[in-house]
């Protein structure tokens, strides 16, 4: 049983708790969404996104950070890759094989690049001087060649791509491809 220093001592310390109680909580909610945003998607860009390598060497590591091993490693940029998790200033990404790692923010450029899908009968897709099947065929792209993607619209990419003849002499390529014949672009993904 309480005696009565005992039970005002109790009252006094729960009035107290009672006082600073909803302050306290104020604070929380207020403290709460920044501290979870942040650590949810530090950037506050969508995920996922694609994005490029912005320059090479890049090491892709195993985790966040510099003490991590590195899993593999990028020798060109504007290699295309997709990020898939954000933690501080690291991105995790996955590349077209479907590998995973991570790679600091500053070696990635918002810059939009992509692969020609594999999935074609003839294996070439035709590179399209319009956004039309009936359009005039600028060159015939085979599969995996990188493009740098300017433009889609839901349906067409303007993309453009550097091939080279016998003798090694570089040409860029400019028209349309189908967005679907594309990896490194969303289906219905629209921007310009």
């Amino acid at each position: 049983m309480f005696d009565e220093t005992m039970h005002g001592r109790f009252r006094r310390i729960l009035k107290a708790l009672c006082r600073r109680l909803p302050g306290a909580m104020l604070l929380l909610v207020l403290l709460a969404p920044p501290a979870l945003a942040q650590a949810g998607n530090p950037s506050g860009l969508p995920l996922p996104r694609f994005a490029a390598t912005r320059s090479d060497p890049i090491n892709v590591r195993v985790g966040p950070g510099q003490k991590y091993d590195i899993s593999w490693t990028y020798l060109k940029s504007g290699i295309p890759v997709e990020i898939i998790q954000e933690f501080d200033t690291w991105r995790k990404i996955r590349d077209v094989d479907g590998a995973e790692g991570w790679i600091h923010q500053n070696l990635l450029t918002g810059t939009r690049a992509g692969y020609v899908t594999p999935l074609v009968a003839n294996g070439e897709i035709a590179l399209r001087s319009g956004q039309s099947d009936d359009s005039g065929v600028r060159a015939r792209l085979g599969a995996g060649l990188k493009v740098t993607i300017s433009e889609c619209d839901g349906t067409w990419c303007q993309v453009s791509a550097t091939g080279h003849d016998a003798n090694q002499r570089s040409t860029i390529y400019s028209g349309y491809l189908h967005q679907e014949e594309l990896w490194g672009v969303y289906p219905d993904e629209v921007f310009d």
